[in-house]
């Protein structure tokens, strides 16, 4: 496995940008990419072209609206350092969260944000119920909880970091992400015919290309999240907010299957993430996620990449379901509040 500092190297030239055609993959926006051909669809997983070079530091100190924080490009690229522009929207960082640990377990703020609220490229661990918190951590150690495409920087960051990390560590994030909430909805669900022309350029970060190539395309059998304000995005502002196109007709349909299980195609998700979708128990909230966030964990599950001690319970729940189906839950289960 890969050192932390590897990885370090490797986001330090990622961090900053936006969604883009993956470098030597045609894209078919059209193209069936059947789940249960476990052929991963690009834009759930999608990475970084190999000859992209994040821009260089040129000293000057960027801003984000309604903060008075101005950070340089070097200190907000600093996995030991999440750039914190509102501090006045969460508690103080425990050091896990705010340092991490030097060389090798990064600062959880800095992926997760300052607040827990995340990004499509990572979870969103604020205010998760604690045997869940606790056992995603434990099957991430045991390797029971991978990725489909498990050299996408956030999985193989996030794993190289959890690793060496104490039960005290675990802990103390545990505690102080249980005191964040998600109010607000961060992602506009759109139904459309057709989305603009996006690229990867930087960590997940996605935004319409510009220059050759710019335009729309039809949105085939796709999600794609764009932020609303990309260079905020890029920042890695905890209030950015983002548009979600999903295709006409998948939140009626998403509705079906998460409320009834589609005549017995599924089970409703109801059952165990309540009738709001914001978590029973030990079983953690849905409602409000990043659509694409919420796809992958559900290919992960039918792929067969999470089989952690919990995962039985999905089973029944993914192995039906076709890429269609997935799509249209999750255009609904984000266009919840959270």
């Amino acid at each position: 496995m890969k050192s932390a500092i590897c990885f370090s190297t490797l986001i330090a030239a990622v961090v900053l940008v936006t969604t883009v055609t993956v470098v030597g993959q045609k894209v078919n926006p059209k193209a069936d990419v059947a789940a249960a051909g476990f052929q991963p669809p690009y834009w759930a997983y999608p990475a970084n072209p190999p000859d992209y070079v994040a821009p260089a530091d040129d000293g000057v100190p960027r801003h984000v609206p309604d903060s008075n924080v101005a950070l340089t490009l070097t200190v907000i690229r600093d996995l030991f350092t999440p750039p914190d522009w509102h501090p006045e929207d969460h508690p103080a960082m425990p050091t896990i969260v705010g340092h991490g640990r030097k060389p090798s377990v990064w600062a959880c703020g800095y992926c997760h944000l300052p607040n827990g609220v995340g990004k499509p490229e990572n979870a969103n661990v604020a205010d998760l119920p604690e045997a869940y918190f606790m056992q995603q951590v434990a099957d991430f150690k045991s390797g029971a909880r991978r990725s489909t495409v498990p050299d996408i920087v956030p999985n193989s960051g996030m794993v190289a970091s959890i690793l060496p990390t104490t039960d005290a560590e675990v802990r103390e994030a545990y505690d102080y992400f249980a005191k964040n909430r998600l109010t607000t909805q961060r992602y506009k669900v759109t139904e459309t015919d057709s989305v603009p022309k996006t690229s990867v350029q930087g960590s997940w970060v996605l935004a319409p290309i510009k220059g050759k190539g710019e335009g729309t395309e039809p949105i085939g059998q796709r999600v794609i999240e764009v932020p609303m304000d990309p260079a905020r995005t890029t920042l890695r502002d905890a209030r950015s907010t983002f548009i979600t196109y999903v295709p006409i007709g998948s939140i009626k349909k998403g509705e079906a299957l998460v409320t009834t299980g589609g005549s017995g195609k599924t089970v409703q998700c109801t059952v165990c993430h309540g009738a709001d979708l914001r978590g029973i128990g030990p079983i953690p909230p849905i409602a409000g996620r990043s659509a694409i966030y919420t796809f992958r964990q559900l290919y992960d599950f039918k792929d067969g990449a999470r089989h952690g001690a919990w995962s039985a319970l999905m089973k029944p729940a993914v192995q039906n379901l076709t890429l269609d189906d997935m799509i249209a839950i999750v255009a609904y289960t984000s266009s919840r509040m959270p």
